[in-house]
Formats: C-alpha cells, structure tokens, sequence
C-alpha cells in the first residue's frame, strides 16, 4: 500500500516550504496521522538541508504493514530522532541501539519523512506506546529532548544520593532538573543570569549558581554528575573544577565546534567526560512511563502544525525566546 501525506521541507534559502511525500508501507512499518511535534534546537541545524524536518513526533497508527506486531491500529505512539535499528550490530545486541552501526536516523536518511508532517511511515520498532495520562503535547519534546537528558540517569548509574550539576537551563535543562528531582537527588543548576532561578526552584533545583567567566566558585560544594544541557560552548576547566573526584561529565549537546580541555583537571582527580545521544529504545519506553508516574512535564509554547506555525516556532527558537519546548499541534 502507498500513502501520500503532506510534509514541512527545509530549503537552501532557510524558508520552510510545504510538499508532498509518498512511501510504501513496509512490511514492518506503521503509517502514523500525526498529531503533535516538537520543535527542536537540532531541526535549525537541518533546515537549509532541504529534508523533511522534525523528529519528535506523537500520533495515532492508522495502518501496519503485514509483519507488525509491536503496535496496532489506534495505538497512540511518539517518534524520536532514529528512524530503524539493524539489530544485529553490537551496540544493538548489548542494549545501545541508539549507536547501532546501521542505523537509519533524522538528517542523514528517508529526508521525505519527519514530525513536521500530518502523516508519516515509519518501522514499527522504533515506535513507543504513549501511556495513558500523557498528553500528546507533552509527550512529543520527551521523543528527543526528553530521551536525550534521560540516558545519563538510566546508563551511567546516577544513585538518589548524588548532587546532579545541571549547566542551562533550556529545552533540555529544564526536563533534566525534573527527572533528577523526581529520582531524589540533590539538583544543582548553573546559569549564566538571575532571569531563570525562579524557574529552576519551582522546577525541582536545591540549589542557583550564576555561572559566568568571572563568577566566584567559591562555596560551591562539588557535584559528582555535571550534565551540560546548555547551548554555548562550555568552559571546562570551571566545569571540571565544580565536578567531585571520580565524578563524571555529560556532553549533551548537539556542537560542531572545537573544545579545549584541561587533560590534568581531568586525570588528577579521576573525572571523566561522557558522550550521550539519547536513549536506547528500552529506555525510551521507561521514560514515558516514568514521565506519567512522577508528572514530569515539558513546559512547553505550541504553534499550529503549518508552515507558518513552523517558521513562527523556528524563529522563536532561533531568537533564545523558547520556554522551553515548542510544540505543533495538528489542526483539525
């Protein structure tokens, strides 16, 4: 069977432009009516690329192709940045399919498919149940976002114990200080202004540190897990002074730039820097449903899923006006 649907393209220009896309459906794939999106940092990365954008989609399955089992029609589901997974690979059969060799993903394959979409086809198994209790809206920044500040909680034992530094408090930062204050642990968020303490409390922080190049450290009680959520490039020598012994340092963000750091910071005190690109598919589901229990939610901006509602939320994005995830709703 083919399905025509209507997608939101990026072009050489940076306008967004509406188009027609037309897949098969696959043996094992889904076709999805979208009904919401996120907005994400890494879709401006994308946008004069020319390729159908977004990449944190939540919908209901209309059809399955002949060999599904993992889903069924009506099955509200969300979509995040890996379209398919080989399987077979190592980090595929070790639990890290998010780093499968083979794997299919936003940006770089199927550039006719995306959130920003009022239908999409997609393999079944990269297709997550949204629980009962969770809005669409809410559950569409948590398909990236949400994974992408989860996979250090769920891989790299972070204990209810731990002070948990959080550095930005954005897209990503403010879904972090959520899920390490429902997990327990001591959250210390770092900011570059004031404007923002009032949120992080109310979010879940313990602790406010305005953090600039001549900001004092001092006081500052060490945290043995420092998750970089920002968009600006880090100064780590003030990172890995603020990071415990045999603490370790997450590196969240999507960057094409250069960093230096300070190797003796680093061996003379055991600290290690860790790489994280959301979460594997298991963890995904955890997190939806860990989301649902413990009323973890994106504070989100919603837009209409148009063209203008994407070049409306792009800017936004674009202008550091975004608290804190832009959502596209599905007009009726």
């Amino acid at each position: 069977m083919s399905y025509s649907f209507t997608v939101q393209r990026g072009s050489a220009s940076g306008k967004v432009v509406e188009a027609t896309s037309q897949r098969q459906l696959g043996r094992n794939e889904a076709y999805l009516k979208i009904t919401h999106s996120g907005v994400c940092g890494t879709d401006e990365h994308y946008l004069r690329a020319g390729n159908a954008l977004g990449h944190e989609g939540v919908g209901i399955v209309q059809a399955v192709g002949s060999a599904v089992t993992a889903v069924k029609v009506g099955d509200r589901v969300g979509f995040g940045w890996v379209h398919k997974t080989c399987g077979h690979c190592q980090p595929c059969l070790t639990g890290l399919d998010v780093y499968c060799e083979d794997k299919t993903e936003f940006g770089s394959h199927d550039h006719d498919v995306g959130s920003f979409a009022s239908h999409a086809v997609w393999d079944a198994d990269t297709l997550y149940k949204i629980p009962d209790g969770l809005d669409g809206a809410y559950a569409a920044p948590l398909m990236c976002g949400g994974a992408t500040v989860w996979s250090p909680f769920a891989l790299y034992g972070i204990k209810p114990t731990d002070r948990v530094g959080i550095v930005g408090i954005g897209g990503l930062g403010h879904l972090a200080i959520q899920f390490a204050a429902k997990m327990g642990c001591e959250v210390v968020v770092f900011s570059s202004s004031e404007s923002k303490r009032e949120d992080a409390i109310k979010l879940g922080a313990t602790e406010y540190h305005v953090l600039t190049a001549e900001s004092s450290l001092e006081g500052i009680k060490q945290v043995n897990h420092m998750l970089l959520c920002g968009s600006a490039q880090p100064d780590f020598t003030r990172i890995i002074d603020l990071t415990a012994t045999a603490g370790r340092i997450y590196a969240l963000i999507v960057s094409f730039d250069t960093s230096a750091v300070p190797m003796m910071g680093l061996l003379g005190r055991g600290i290690s820097i860790q790489g994280s690109a959301g979460a594997p598919r298991a963890e995904i589901q955890k997190m939806l449903e860990f989301a649902v229990r413990n009323d973890v939610k994106p504070t989100i901006m919603k837009w209409p899923l148009t063209t203008k509602g994407v070049e409306e939320a792009m800017q936004t994005l674009r202008e550091g006006k975004m608290r804190y995830r832009g959502v596209l709703v599905a007009q009726e």
